[in-house]
């Protein structure tokens, strides 16, 4: 059964990779996954097939041990994938103070079909919600010709945005940079908020008042639906409590693609301590 399962399991990564190159072109990132497990379950359904005909030739002790790593392997894949798609529906919450739309590329000829559909997305929730600010994270890459954050200020405006809600934090080169250089901005502004209600008018009578506990600020971050789990762990990690997900769409022949090479950004930020 194993050896079917197997063989079977690469046929489609290859297919998969074939479609993904005929698609997109050889130069997507992690595309090579796709050849890298195509090769591995053939090597494992010839494995498998292999054991079964020759059970006294293989032993244990290399059976064993590479059948552990292999079903912890899948365990672990499940677990995160789970973590990604349950990101990628999250229901979006209106009214948020801040929302932090992070950058995408950019090209020569215009802004990538990823950022404009996350754009696009700010554009919808900015309309249901006038009173969030939009802060546009997003550095300028070597072979980008503007910042990110700047290419996204401009959509923004061709579309109807008020410059007034709009923010660019152009520096940051990777969602760990992306959520503390925007959380530096939003701390900043709401410092200043607290500092020009603290000067008030002068002209309030001496007396007792009621202490109101301030409203804690709520936060959103807008990314592709693959890569909403991921930011927002990011954002915890940091300190940011009340942090929300919004999903833009992605590409949906790419989508399996992304979500795997996410569940591989996910394990290095975690082993690396950023969520």
């Amino acid at each position: 059964m194993l050896a079917w399962i197997a063989g079977i399991g690469a046929v489609l990564c290859l297919v998969y990779y074939i479609i993904i190159a005929v698609y997109a072109g050889f130069s997507v990132s992690f595309s090579w996954f796709w050849l890298a497990a195509a090769g591995f379950l053939s090597f494992l359904s010839w494995g498998s097939r292999y054991c079964r005909l020759h059970p006294k030739k293989v032993p244990m002790w290399v059976t064993v041990p590479v059948m552990t790593c292999v079903a912890a392997a899948v365990i672990i894949f499940c677990v995160v994938e789970a973590c990604v798609f349950v990101g990628a529906v999250s229901s979006e919450k209106p009214g948020l103070d801040y929302v932090i739309v992070l950058g995408a590329k950019v090209h020569e000829r215009g802004i990538s079909n990823s950022l404009r559909q996350r754009l696009n997305k700010a554009i919808q929730y900015s309309r249901k919600s006038p009173g969030t600010v939009l802060i546009l994270s997003g550095g300028q890459g070597a072979d980008e010709p503007m910042t990110e954050a700047q290419a996204m200020y401009q959509y923004l405006l061709e579309n109807g945005v008020s410059p007034t809600r709009l923010i660019m934090e152009p520096v940051s080169s990777s969602t760990v940079e992306n959520i503390a250089y925007s959380q530096l901005i939003i701390l900043q502004r709401e410092q200043s908020k607290r500092d020009l209600a603290g000067k008030g008018d002068g002209n309030v009578a001496p007396g007792p008042y009621l202490q109101v506990e301030e409203k804690p600020v709520q936060i959103g971050i807008l990314t592709s639906n693959y890569h909403v789990f991921r930011a927002g762990m990011i954002a915890k990690k940091r300190g940011m409590e009340d942090v929300y997900g919004i999903a833009a769409g992605s590409d949906p022949v790419l989508f399996l693609h992304l979500c795997v090479r996410e569940c591989a950004a996910i394990l290095k930020d975690r082993l690396m301590g950023n969520m």
